[in-house]
């Protein structure tokens, strides 16, 4: 696949997975990651990949663990070779010997409402800060906010519509007063510097035909958290996360809250009663309804006539 030469011609095997993922809708950063890993296999292996054994897979996991790779990146090499191998080959058998790492997920930063306010107040411009608003307001993902346009934006119904997002799938997220309000700021001064073109993006980037990167969208972040005084870990995905632990803590359905964030398993969406601080002070200990038992039951001893 191309695995040494820095030529730009590409091998009959590598067009063949490009085709394979273009028909299964693969979208574009995956198709990228996936030749990536692939590429990084024929260059372990030293020769093409579809020459492979179940042995060198073997090898090559066994010296990613050796050399320190991250459990993302394992992953991600297996499913990248699981396509290779399973569709693309159709070896079944080879795609099956891969070995998928767990590990155990970190329960992600939340901001508390006050902090969320303090950033958002922090943000170095109005543009920004109705970026930001978006990301917290709505639970958008980074990518998500980045590409949105100003057709997306539905005042009539309330809604904004993410087309495209994870996993190629579109969705309406919430569009609340007072976002609305922020954007149409951000819209007028947007019109008055001549950088909000009609049907064009609503966050543009400098060439105002781009939308902006989601790595302007993490300096701004992290620069409204050190303006503010966060010394917390804050990205985007921050505000995303906080975004549904505070639905949660307002006691909205964990199910709603799926829809909204978009995610396609509700497991994903329950790593956020984990973090959701209220909704662990809300449960009663049973030692409390065990204590309360105990005192009924002495207070009925002491009232009790001597016999």
């Amino acid at each position: 696949m191309d695995r040494i030469s820095n030529n730009t011609q590409v091998s009959p095997l590598r067009q063949r997975m490009l085709d394979d993922m273009l028909m299964r809708g693969l979208g574009h950063h995956t198709r990228q990651d996936y030749v990536r890993h692939v590429r990084a296999f024929a260059t372990f292996l030293g020769r093409s990949p579809d020459t492979a054994t179940g042995e060198d897979l073997r090898r090559f996991q066994l010296h990613q663990h050796e050399n320190g790779v991250g459990v993302a990146s394992i992953n991600g090499a297996v499913s990248a070779l699981r396509f290779l191998f399973g569709v693309t080959l159709g070896r079944q058998d080879l795609a099956r010997s891969l070995v998928v790492t767990h590990f155990n997920r970190k329960l992600p930063d939340v901001l508390s409402v006050e902090e969320a306010a303090r950033l958002l107040e922090a943000a170095p411009s109005i543009k920004y800060k109705a970026a930001l608003g978006v990301a917290y307001g709505a639970g958008l993902r980074v990518s998500e906010v980045a590409h949105l346009k100003v057709d997306d934006i539905d005042s009539k119904r309330m809604l904004i519509r993410i087309e495209q997002g994870k996993g190629r799938k579109d969705r309406n997220a919430m569009l609340s007063p007072h976002l609305l309000e922020l954007l149409r700021l951000w819209w007028r001064e947007g019109k008055r510097r001549g950088v909000m073109l009609p049907h064009g993006w609503l966050f543009p980037g400098q060439g105002h035909t781009e939308p902006i990167s989601t790595r302007q969208l993490h300096r701004a972040v992290q620069e409204a958290a050190e303006r503010a005084g966060i010394r917390k870990r804050v990205s985007p995905h921050t505000l995303r996360h906080s975004f549904a632990t505070h639905l949660l803590e307002q006691d909205v359905d964990i199910r709603v809250i799926q829809v909204l964030l978009g995610h396609s398993k509700l497991e994903t969406t329950a790593l956020y009663t984990k973090v959701s601080t209220r909704t662990i002070q809300a449960v009663a200990s049973p030692l409390e309804r065990l204590m309360a038992l105990m005192a009924g039951k002495l207070d009925t001893e002491r009232n009790a006539p001597d016999g």
